[in-house]
């Protein structure tokens, strides 16, 4: 099988996750439990997500099309729910998924898409202004170190998936294509 050795660079930005996830995944109630005991999520959080983790309300949250989520430190990953932050890694395929939740099972699609520039993080968050102009290297790093990047993982197999809300199901279809 072929594979792209990949170094990365954690991002320290909170990363944003659904209550459905949270539940999805058994982190609902270890964060509300920590909300509970004094401890707090990002500060860009709605006041919305934390008033319904607080009051025990599971149900996605929404607003204008968009879903509100909790914005979870990226330390907090690694002491609330024991996962560790990647630094590399190999990579053995591109997956394009989506997540259909009225589908019975999780499946391979056909997929045509390829890598573009929305696939990389090249521009700073409002949340972290550069105010003291200490980054030395654009955001998101360089074109041609980008354009690398993508030519690597470009030449790995790309698949699309159709992703459903069982963790169990979705583990099993990731395995089995991490086996073939």
């Amino acid at each position: 099988m072929l594979y792209t050795h990949l170094r990365v660079l954690p991002w320290p930005s909170a990363a944003a996750v659904g209550l459905g996830l949270l539940d999805a995944l058994g982190w609902y109630d270890i964060v509300r439990e920590r909300l509970l005991a004094g401890e707090a999520l990002h500060p860009t959080q709605d006041a919305r997500v934390t008033d319904a983790l607080l009051q025990g309300r599971r149900n996605p949250l929404w607003e204008g099309g968009k879903e509100l989520k909790a914005q979870i430190w990226p330390v907090q990953f690694t002491e609330w729910f024991g996962v560790g932050l990647a630094q590399e890694g190999d990579a053995a395929a591109l997956l394009f998924p989506q997540v259909d939740a009225a589908a019975d099972q999780p499946r391979l699609t056909q997929t045509t898409r390829i890598l573009s520039d929305d696939d990389f993080m090249a521009k700073a968050e409002d949340r972290y202004p550069d105010i003291f102009q200490l980054v030395r290297a654009p955001i998101g790093g360089y074109d041609s170190s980008r354009a690398r990047a993508a030519a690597h993982l470009q030449a790995l197999p790309h698949h699309g998936l159709t992703l459903t809300h069982s963790v169990e199901a979705n583990a099993e279809l990731l395995d089995a294509l991490l086996k073939a």
